[in-house]
């Protein structure tokens, strides 16, 4: 099966819902939707409709087996299958034949842990099989050009990044050095029997329906139709805003293991919630709000442009027009510039913000001052972002995660100060735990959560 392209005709909204864990039940008695200990309600299917009665069958295994993918991700440990049972409501006859389903397709797998139980049969815990199945994520950014591969167990099958100034790059020239970026990792992946799922474009600006690409002043693109690349089509790639996907990296058990993420064994390491607002920090700021593990994108996929925010009216001029936006305060080349450290292009160069952070570190005055602004700056955004939507976690991505912690120490303390509720809430401002390319790993898991959401486009039911 080639799976390269992806299901068509999905709603981009549709890859950020992480939240809809229930089980349908059937109105017959079949394997595929008993509850247990529940009589099943009625679903109206024509008495003389074999056609409409098969397809109802085929949408209600399809939604149980996306229940079952949900539950194995959202699991601190391994499940069994009894697990399974008692978590979905399903029955146990039902869960053995989805199990075998997902087996068959090499989704998931028994694990090989000794078992604990002293009598009776032991349970054998089912996980995702590795290097089965991965997501395919890719990103255009200020800096260069790259993707990543990963499978269910959160592994890094392959990944590459190509350094690059992309300011007033060729969009054409861009795409086709990712692409022979990718293929032959692809290709090799494929060989050894992955199924390799298309995922996110991630790309630092304003897009639209998947597909355009409105605005990207820091790469200096504008009203480019992504689809109109031979390879966002032929690995079923979806143009996405890169702050989003960065948040959705961040998200516990959205389309890897939840295990790994959201559980720390260090007491003084925060536990990553399924709640909050995600600042990503660049040249420029972006920034989204993830509600329940779902990403909050608005009606047009525009909400979360936090570095747009005003916070002086009479500040500098912005390239979106505005005065006194926060990015002109606390992005990373407004940050060099206000040091007196570098000014136009050469602000925005890598090499710029290290001597920056140098600089703050031997309490130079201009740095400092210009630190000072940014903190101000994030401090006034985030708390007005929370009194807005209520949420208690900020995260701080891109360069600012690179800072020391008492920077960080000094944001929280600001924005509690500024929080019309802080005597009810207690906000923190934590740094991301993936923060390494958190876009291309949001990316990758765009690209399994569409064989978690709808199954059955992807896999094999017949037995053989």
């Amino acid at each position: 099966m080639d799976h390269s392209s992806g299901a068509a005709g999905r709603d981009a909204a549709d890859f950020y819902d992480a939240n809809r864990h229930e089980a349908v039940p059937n109105q017959h008695d079949t394997p595929d939707a008993g509850l247990k200990n529940k009589k099943a309600p009625a679903i109206p299917v024509p008495v003389a409709s074999g056609i409409a009665s098969s397809i109802n069958q085929e949408s209600l295994r399809n939604h149980n087996l996306s229940v079952v993918l949900r539950s194995i991700l959202h699991a601190k440990r391994p499940l069994s299958r009894a697990n399974l049972a008692d978590q979905t409501g399903l029955t146990k006859a039902t869960i053995s034949m989805l199990i075998a389903i997902l087996q068959r397709n090499a989704v998931v797998s028994d694990l090989q842990i000794p078992a604990t139980n002293r009598f009776g049969r032991p349970s054998t815990p089912i996980g995702f099989a590795p290097r089965t199945w991965a997501g395919l994520g890719t990103q255009i950014n200020t800096d260069g050009y790259g993707y990543i591969i990963k499978d269910f167990t959160g592994e890094v099958l392959s990944e590459s990044w190509a350094e690059k100034p992309m300011l007033h790059a060729d969009p054409e020239q861009a795409f086709s050095e990712l692409d022979a970026l990718i293929r032959p990792a692809a290709a090799k992946l494929r060989r050894q029997g992955c199924h390799i799922i298309g995922g996110g474009l991630a790309l630092p600006g304003l897009v639209a329906d998947g597909s355009i690409l409105l605005r990207a002043r820091n790469l200096g693109w504008d009203h480019i139709d992504i689809s109109q690349f031979k390879m966002v089509n032929s690995f079923g790639l979806h143009a996405v805003n890169e702050a989003n996907l960065a948040a959705i990296a961040q998200i516990p058990g959205y389309a890897t293991c939840e295990a790994d993420k959201g559980s720390p064994d260090e007491e003084d390491t925060p536990v990553y919630p399924q709640s909050f607002i995600y600042i990503s920090t660049d040249i420029g700021i972006g920034g989204a709000y993830v509600r329940n593990g779902q990403v909050v994108s608005g009606d047009h996929g525009f909400a979360g442009e936090l570095g747009h925010v005003s916070v002086n009216f009479n500040g500098p001029l912005c390239r979106c027009g505005r005065n006194g936006c926060a990015e002109m305060y606390a992005g990373r080349q407004a940050l060099v510039e206000a040091a007196d450290i570098a000014y136009d292009d050469a602000a925005a160069a890598a090499e710029s913000l290290n001597e920056l952070l140098s600089r703050w570190g031997r309490h130079d005055p201009r740095a400092e001052s210009a630190v000072d602004q940014a903190v101000r700056a994030l401090s006034s955004v985030i708390a007005s972002t929370v009194n807005t939507v209520d949420v208690d976690t900020a995260m701080l991505g891109g360069f600012w995660a690179r800072v020391d912690n008492s920077i960080v120490q000094r944001i929280s303390a600001e924005v509690n100060h500024q929080v019309l509720g802080s005597e009810a809430m207690d906000i923190q401002v934590i740094k991301p735990q993936v923060n390494d390319h958190p876009a291309l790993h949001g990316a990758a898991e765009v690209g399994l959560r569409r064989v978690v959401e709808n199954p059955l486009s992807y896999i094999e039911v017949s037995e053989g």
